[in-house]
């Protein structure tokens, strides 16, 4: 016989089942039938929720932090290649100086 393929299910439906099912407003036997799904998976999703919950909030503040850090990074490497550029022009006016006066001839 052949296999079920394994199913594989997004972050937001999760998210979504977790929320509905703590929200206590189905029982988790009616959770489960409407989104065809077993109960110990919901079970399973539940408790990982619980346990990371903490972690939710810390996770995102260090996100944040890294984008910051990175984009910190990018701009230090724009204006040292600004600087770099820069040096390379008043060397190159430097030369250019003493056979061009600035107006063109």
């Amino acid at each position: 016989m052949g296999h079920k393929k394994r199913r594989t299910f997004s972050a937001e439906f999760k998210f979504e089942t977790v929320l509905e099912a703590l929200r206590g407003e189905k029982t988790a036997a009616e959770i489960c039938r409407a989104r065809d799904i077993n109960e110990n998976l919901l079970s399973r999703w539940k408790q990982e929720f619980v346990s990371k919950g903490p972690g939710v909030f810390e996770k995102n503040g260090q996100r944040m932090s890294q984008e910051q850090d990175e984009r910190v990074a990018e701009l230090e490497r724009l204006v040292g290649r600004q600087a770099l550029e820069l040096e390379i022009l008043k060397k190159a006016g430097a030369l250019l100086g003493s056979s061009w006066n600035g107006n063109g001839r």
